[in-house]
């Protein structure tokens, strides 16, 4: 506590109101988003939603049918947990991560929610009781940024205006344009309790922040004080870290020469950033650095503003940098801060708030931070103490925002004391009361914590949760005091704002209630899963758990998954300047929401960026539109006569599809969405589509074809809401697929493995039956086969292929014997040799390939400096060569 600050005397009747009810707030929901229209509640409406929509058509067009499945799903209450009928046990929550009232929908966004959608879903088929709590951000600067922009074009000044003013402006704003992000949300099919928005800065949000700030500086972890902080000139306030890009710049690093106070010499500094020497207070060296030995403890003559500084010993001091001889200015560096800590040196602040050097910067006060440096330059170069000037490409901090550099400056703010909460939270995942997915993320989730700084929380602008702190002057002296309301009169009130992150880090609970002990908190806290990138774990995820396990003695959620960044086709950071950024509206407009949702799901594994692109969206509308094609086709011969007993297919598809429940729903349990998702896709488009449809048009079966649509609705639900909801509408279902119980796990029955060995025989003799009349360029030609009637009917129709069952194969000059799988087939002499002249340059052509693949892997140049992925990617060619080799003989 600073002198003169005051505690706040809190009476605890105002810091919590227990309460059985969730707040209601003054700005909730104002704004209704289009696809929001419909709010039913209850299963009064259920009965409308069963009939089918209309007889499927020949081909799926999602933009006829995602709206109206979406409001059916609204009027259907089932988002709402309370609605879910008969759900007992433990629920299952998600807090989505708020997106931002400034923002579109981007492929990060769909990512997130299309992983958090497929988890509801999940669950809520699995009859648990879901809870999916949607909300928004206020995303402080950034709106502040975008209406004091949008004012600036009416000739309109944001100070001129004053707070009042700009902030009904903002609200406004809020209204107009913050439901845009939820409509999008909602497109790509969030099945979230849209009762229970929230938005950060709605009156009850509110009331948790001043709560958790009074509470923390109760208890002495809040704290204001002079410390170094990220300064943006142009935004005109502190930022966060997150709100910082590091950028690797081309620049300049020059040497300078201080001369000793004694006149024996000089010591030579290196410097990107010779403006800020008008505030330097020390010249630090390694202390094992013996080119510096002797000169520890002297001083030097800083030019221009004629200032003596010691030279200080310190181990932090990289050696190999510049000369191994740094320049110290506290007041501008972080690490020069620590330093001056450490050594207690002076912190001179030579930059102010507006980018300009401060009268402490002498003769060259008022000039410009560009126009000083290179003032100073020439300065030197004058005195002769330029020693020379290299190119250097350096980190340079830039706004995220603005992209202005960040200027590192001291600067009077609100501090959260963090080593106490980060101790927590470092200790919850260790004993696995939170587990982070994938687990190599513990790592740095620790190290984070582990070397935490203090929070600066205050932020200089005033859209925002403004600081429940008080001041008033007396006698001279400023008194503080930090309450919710104010002390009475003559207190003024804090202009700052809060940091977003600090609201948002409190979203867990504060969502359902907290600081009131309602039946939401009660019920769904801790939260199962927070979803969302790994490059946000330190700035929001970790503050979340070190807040929740403070005020409630709870982690937040019991499981951390982190998703990869996306990338563009060739493997770099989407750009939309450049042309390569994807923009997720178009992309379902053109190709379905269920689409883009399967791209963004397969091929993406935990915590590691993947790449996307247009063509790999239009490859799963194929899929969508062949998984319509089978549910056309099931369903128009649903009614067809059946077989007494089923076929050795019926038995193979129903012990596949036994094997893909099992691992779907493992994988799913395990967050492998992507080989659930390629589980799926194998099984639809090979097992069902290629085999078990073809061998239905030659023996069908329709009761067994109508289960294997029926489960696999119910599979791909979660990963393709629409086109599953749409399909399973047309199958006699009574309830709607979003609440259908989730397929259980069957054991494997006892001949499982042998049904699928024996019918994989079928489908080797049936694929190279087909290699062989596409090569043996056979036509409509026919052969021979000693076989069973029926199972060279079969093999025959599936390979395009007219064969005679004949008793013994004759001998005659004119045909050729083939044998597959142990089967001898017999056709023209002519067409089996044309097959075996495509099979001898065939068997050489991958020869020579694998030959030369393998002559590049032994060059010990190639090795040496081919990444880990290329060599294993040659190494893959290798393999599947050879087995095209194998497959060939």
């Amino acid at each position: 506590m600073s002198p003169g600050e005051r505690e706040a005397e809190i009476p605890p009747e105002r810091d919590v109101e227990p309460t059985n009810e969730r707040p209601v707030d003054r700005r909730e929901n104002q704004v209704v988003p289009p696809w929001n229209a419909a709010r039913g509640k209850g299963p009064e409406l259920i009965s409308d939603l069963f009939c089918p929509m209309s007889e499927l058509p020949k081909t799926y067009s999602p933009n006829e049918v995602e709206k109206e499945i979406y409001q059916r799903w609204l009027a259907s209450g089932f988002f709402n947990p309370d609605n879910l009928p008969g759900r007992r046990g433990k629920p299952f929550v998600i807090s989505m991560p708020p997106p931002n009232i400034t923002g579109e929908l981007h492929l990060g966004h769909a990512l997130g929610m299309t992983v958090q959608d497929l988890l509801i879903r999940f669950e809520r088929m699995r009859g648990r009781r879901t809870l999916w709590v949607p909300g928004t951000d206020h995303a402080a600067i950034a709106t502040q940024v975008v209406v004091e922009r949008a004012l600036k074009k009416e000739g309109i000044d944001r100070v001129a205006m004053g707070r009042e003013k700009f902030l009904e402006h903002v609200w406004a704003w809020k209204e107009q344009y913050g439901a845009r992000i939820i409509d999008q949300v909602q497109r790509l099919g969030a099945s979230a309790d849209w009762s229970r928005q929230r938005f950060t800065m709605d009156d009850g949000m509110g009331r948790a922040v001043q709560t958790a700030f009074v509470r923390l500086h109760r208890e002495g972890l809040i704290y204001r004080g002079e410390r170094i902080i990220h300064w943006c000139p142009d935004c005109q306030t502190g930022i966060s870290d997150i709100e910082v890009d590091h950028q690797q710049t081309p620049g300049t690093l020059w040497y300078l020469r201080y001369p000793l106070s004694d006149e024996s010499g000089s010591i030579l500094v290196a410097t990107t950033r010779p403006e800020t020497m008008l505030g330097d207070t020390a010249v630090a060296v390694h202390p094992d650095d013996q080119r510096y030995r002797e000169l520890i403890g002297k001083t030097v003559r800083l030019p221009i503003v004629d200032r003596d500084i010691p030279i200080i010993a310190d181990p932090r001091i990289e050696r190999e940098f510049g000369t191994g001889a740094v320049k110290v200015t506290p007041a501008h560096d972080p690490l020069d801060w620590e330093l001056g800590q450490t050594h207690h040196l002076p912190a001179i602040s030579v930059i102010g708030q507006d980018g300009r050097i401060t009268a402490n910067g002498g003769p060259l006060a008022g000039r410009t931070v560009a126009e000083a440096r290179r003032d100073v330059v020439a300065r030197f170069e004058a005195l002769s103490l330029l020693d020379r000037q290299e190119d250097y490409v350096h980190s340079v901090a830039m706004c995220s925002r603005s992209k202005t550099i960040i200027e590192p400056m001291i600067s009077l703010q609100w501090f959260v004391s963090m080593k106490p909460l980060a101790a927590k939270a470092i200790a919850a995942v260790k004993k696995g009361q939170t587990k982070i997915v994938p687990e190599r993320f513990e790592k740095t989730y620790f190290h984070w914590l582990e070397n935490i700084r203090d929070w600066n929380i205050s932020r200089q602008i005033w859209w925002g949760h403004r600081l429940p702190v008080w001041y008033r002057t007396t006698d001279g002296q400023e008194e503080v005091r930090v309450a919710i309301d104010s002390p009475g009169a003559g207190w003024r009130q804090d202009e700052d704002t809060l940091d977003t992150w600090f609201s948002s880090g409190l979203w867990t609970f504060s969502t359902l209630g907290w600081p009131g002990q309602t039946k939401d908190l009660k019920r769904f806290h801790p939260t199962d899963v927070m979803e969302t990138g790994w490059d946000i774990l330190f700035f929001w995820v970790a503050r979340m758990m070190m807040l929740s396990l403070h005020f409630l003695g709870t982690v937040p959620f019991k499981t951390i998954y982190l998703h990869g960044l996306i990338l563009d086709a060739e493997g770099k950071k989407m750009s939309k300047s450049k042309g390569t950024g994807i923009d997720p509206l178009p992309m379902q407009e053109k190709y379905g929401t269920d689409a883009v949702r399967l791209s963004l799901l397969i091929g993406n594994a935990p915590g590691m960026d993947f790449r996307m692109s247009e063509e790999k969206i239009a490859g799963y509308r194929n899929f969508a539109n062949k998984l319509w094609n089978i549910s056309r086709f099931a369903i128009a011969h649903q009614h067809d006569p059946a077989p007494k007993t089923p076929s050795v297919a019926d038995r193979w598809i129903l012990a596949r599809m036994s094997d893909v429940v099992d691992q779907t729903t493992t994988t799913i349990e395990q967050y492998q969405f992507s080989t659930a998702g390629q589980t799926l896709y194998d099984f639809v488009w090979h097992d069902v589509a290629d085999w078990y449809l073809e061998w239905s048009k030659i023996e069908p079966n329709p009761a067994v074809l109508m289960e294997v649509i029926r489960t696999t609705m119910k599979l791909l639900h979660p990963f393709m809401p629409f086109i599953t909801e749409r399909i399973w509408g047309e199958l006699g279902a009574e309830e709607l697929l979003l609440v259908a119980p989730w397929p259980k796990k069957k054991r494997r029955s006892a001949d499982s493995a042998s049904l699928i060995k024996s019918f994989a025989r079928h489908q080797s003799i049936v694929s190279r039956l087909r290699v062989f009349r596409l090569h043996a360029q056979l036509g409509a030609g026919v052969g021979e086969v000693v076989a069973d009637d029926q199972e060279a009917r079969i093999w025959g129709a599936l390979a395009g292929i007219s064969l005679r069952v004949v008793r013994r194969l004759p001998v005659s000059g004119e045909t050729r014997p083939i044998v597959v799988e142990s089967v001898t087939f017999q056709f023209p002499a002519e067409a089996v040799a044309r097959f075996d002249g495509w099979r001898e340059k065939e068997g050489q052509r991958l020869s020579q390939y694998v030959a030369a693949i393998k002559a590049k892997l032994a060059n010990e140049k190639f090795r040496a400096h081919a990444p880990a992925t290329i060599i294993a990617g040659e190494e893959e060619k290798i393999a599947r060569a050879e087995a095209e080799l194998q497959a060939l003989q």
